[in-house]
């Protein structure tokens, strides 16, 4: 089972860029997107509901803003628009296709990098999640939440983390929100169970020639339940093209829905 994870900053970006091109020949069961930024009346171009692909879109209300989608190889049982939160939903920040025994979601988290207002935000949001996450755990089945979670969870997850301690993304609270996840909750870094390189990144600034020099941050993850964390068989990061200024992240696993749970 592949699975692909994309923030497109802008779906339409993306595909003037090539990413259709290179998505049909990667054989991916399930991608995920984040920040379409397109309501779906605006996409309706045969090329955003690639061949071979049950697509589903979820467009935030504000125009031009988040939103995130799901192509599926195979037709999922249901999909599921947002995770309940009264204040986030409208925003489009989460759906989820579920197969038998396997959910799948894709998840745009809110920056705080924009100001204090957003930086609460956030934080709201991170303690509604982790409610949402918690009764995901008791359900009898497992658990893919890829995208862009908009933290760097450790130092090894970004290039200049001293510079970073006071910015959104590395603040000790939101890095300790990640320590829950991975450590309590025991959900798993999908990615770092079979890479533990330094020098890894998802994410640069446009700035500055971030990316041509590598300054960058790992804030774009696939995280699984356990079961599915012993089932990781290999990772990448792909960087050959780009198509946004996140970079897509490829994961492998030795599953197939209808394997494990109800």
């Amino acid at each position: 089972m592949r699975i692909i994870s994309l923030n497109a900053n802008g779906i339409r970006s993306a595909a003037r860029k090539g990413f259709f091109e290179w998505l049909a020949g990667q054989q991916a069961d399930v991608v995920c997107l984040q920040e379409t930024r397109a309501q779906e009346h605006q996409i309706s171009d045969g090329l955003f509901r690639p061949a071979g692909y049950h697509c589903y879109y979820l467009d935030a209300e504000r125009k031009g803003y988040s939103g995130v989608a799901l192509y599926c190889r195979q037709e999922p049982i249901r999909v599921i628009a947002g995770f309940g939160s009264a204040e986030f939903d409208p925003e489009a920040r989460y759906i989820e296709a579920v197969f038998p025994g396997l959910s799948v979601a894709s998840l745009y988290m809110p920056s705080g990098s924009s100001g204090e207002v957003r930086q609460e935000a956030k934080f709201r949001f991170l303690d509604e999640f982790e409610d949402f996450l918690r009764r995901v755990k008791r359900r009898p089945r497992e658990y893919v939440i890829c995208g862009d979670w908009n933290i760097a969870h450790k130092q090894i997850d970004i290039k200049n983390w001293r510079g970073n301690l006071k910015n959104s993304g590395f603040l000790p609270e939101e890095r300790a929100w990640m320590d829950m996840l991975f450590d309590r909750l025991k959900f798993v870094d999908a990615f770092r169970v079979v890479d533990p390189r330094p020098d890894r990144y998802t994410w640069w600034s446009n700035r500055g020639r971030a990316r041509e020099k590598n300054v960058g941050w790992r804030i774009d993850y696939q995280v699984v339940t356990p079961g599915l964390g012993e089932r990781v068989r290999a990772a990448d990061i792909y960087t050959g093209e780009r198509f946004s200024d996140h970079a897509p992240l490829i994961l492998d696993y030795d599953f197939e829905p209808g394997s494990a749970g109800g």
